[in-house]
């Protein structure tokens, strides 16, 4: 009984799996490994493999509109030289819709203004662009509305002061970089001019190096901090002029952390193979797509 109970529930497993695209839904959304799907079907990897390398994602298909785009990088591979490399994409936050993707070696300037490039030429507006500080970005979406990510900033103000300051001028400057989630464009200005001074004399502070006789700021990665905040500063609070610019790429940011999430489950793919991948998921805009959402992706 036992038997053929496991029969007919290994028949019916099978049977999910007769095309090509709900074998390739069931490898990158439902988890499924070449082994798991090797004694799924009672066949052999080579042959899985074969099906799976078989499969063509189809192309993304669009809808010009206005679109306030949130745009960001995230990387792959080990950090040996050559080995690493990167996916960016332009997402539709209020539609949740990856809009143009692509993959490069590193993050530069003409990969950023190819994303801005294919889109116009899809017939988007871009009414804004939220991003990292990565300053390519900015050059490449020149003349469009441009607004750091707060999360960002936050995240290159801790570099300098750590999470848990010693000092009293690092705890100070974390706070006032964890400001700008709720305050104005006036309000943060006023903080920054006031902040200088009451700490300017220890930012200023020089040490000797008794060796070489030679002088370092001793607060070096302090000031780095205070520097990155106000070199970013008229960029955030861009979204004071629109309502609707988004103020984060946080929506990017999870969407990347799930997609790292399937990709783990294949770990020793090729970059060919994990772009094969990518490029499902991101059509999809979504790592658990409903059903409208994965008939679109497959």
């Amino acid at each position: 009984m036992c038997h053929a109970c496991s029969k007919r529930f290994s028949n019916s497993r099978r049977s999910k799996f007769r095309s090509l695209k709900n074998l390739w839904s069931a490898y990158v959304f439902g988890k499924q490994t070449v082994s798991q799907l090797t004694q799924i079907l009672d066949t052999d990897k080579r042959r899985i493999k074969t099906s799976l390398h078989e499969y063509k994602s189809p192309e993304k298909t669009h809808d010009p509109r206005p679109i306030h785009l949130i745009v960001d990088a995230t990387y792959f591979g080990e950090r040996r030289e050559g080995r690493r490399w990167c996916a960016i994409v332009a997402r539709d936050l209020y539609k949740k819709e990856n809009l143009v993707w692509s993959f490069e070696d590193t993050e530069t300037t003409y990969a950023y203004a190819n994303i801005r490039e294919r889109l116009e030429g899809l017939g988007y507006t871009i009414l804004s662009v939220t991003a990292d500080g990565f300053s390519g970005i900015k050059s490449a979406f020149h003349g469009i509305p441009y607004q750091m990510c707060h999360v960002h900033m936050e995240r290159l103000v801790i570099q300098g002061t750590t999470r848990k300051p010693q000092t009293e001028a690092g705890q100070v400057l974390l706070a006032l970089a964890r400001s700008i989630h709720e305050t104005n464009s006036h309000i943060f200005h006023t903080r920054i001019k006031k902040y200088i001074e009451q700490y300017n004399e220890f930012l200023n502070e020089k040490t000797t190096h008794p060796l070489s006789g030679e002088t370092s700021w001793t607060h070096e990665d302090l000031r780095r901090s205070i520097h990155r905040l106000m070199r970013h500063e008229k960029y955030l609070f861009t979204y004071e002029h629109n309502k609707n610019i988004p103020k984060t790429t946080n929506s990017l940011e999870g969407f990347f952390r799930h997609t790292k999430k399937l990709i783990h489950v294949h770990h020793g793919l090729s970059r060919v193979n994990t772009q094969r991948i990518l490029h499902t998921i991101f059509l999809a805009s979504s790592t658990a797509p409903n059903k409208k959402r994965l008939d679109e992706s497959l």
